[in-house]
């Protein structure tokens, strides 16, 4: 697949593998990203579901955020689910206590992410979501998800759930607030890779 444009998976923590093991399967050739030096080469990059603070507080220290913003302002195609949605937004609510309410983000997409908002681990469920762009309903799986707010005027919005946006598009930007990487349906991979063949290639640093 020589021709076909390179990936990454941002693999710092949270459900990394899984993202990996889809875009894999529809062909695409994937780079797991834990370093700087790991986005040369790419067109696209997935941040996965996981922890948001831990996350934030690793791409601190593996020199992370500048790097990422850089990879975007130079072409690159992004995906948060979930942790990585947070991860995209221009602002948080519901940081923990302990971390005085402040979330770290990228603040590179035109929206602000409330986590949490379907409840705790144990209120996590699925639901049948219909998405812009799919035939047929997604099996949106929810787990601690947070919902997508205020969105910009260039921010679309792709997917709603009860009433609160849980998919987005801006540009090259996506961030789903549920974790496709959990289900066997890999058409929101897929879409991710049509938008990343899309805008190839990326310029040169």
């Amino acid at each position: 697949m020589a021709g076909e444009p390179k990936v990454g998976v941002l693999a710092v923590q949270g459900a990394f593998r899984e993202h990996r093991r889809h875009l894999e399967a529809l062909g695409a050739r994937v780079n797991e990203v834990r370093l700087p030096g790991d986005l040369s080469g790419l067109s696209g990059l997935v941040m996965p579901g996981g922890e948001s603070t831990s996350m934030a507080r690793l791409l601190s220290d593996f020199g992370l955020w500048a790097p990422l913003r850089d990879f975007h302002a130079r072409g690159g195609v992004l995906w948060g689910t979930c942790a990585g949605a947070i991860l995209l937004a221009r602002s948080v609510e519901g940081a923990p206590p302990q971390f005085g309410g402040h979330q770290d983000s990228l603040g590179l997409m035109d929206m602000n992410v409330r986590r949490n908002a379907f409840g705790r681990q144990v209120d996590s469920f699925s639901v049948p979501l219909t998405v812009q762009g799919l035939e047929a309903p997604f099996p949106a799986l929810f787990i601690r998800a947070p919902v997508l707010t205020d969105l910009g005027p260039d921010v679309e919005r792709l997917a709603q759930h009860d009433g609160q946006t849980v998919m987005a598009r801006q540009g090259r930007m996506l961030a789903s607030a549920f974790h496709p990487e959990l289900t066997e349906d890999r058409r929101l991979h897929g879409l991710f890779l049509d938008l990343v063949s899309e805008y190839q290639p990326v310029k040169s640093p």
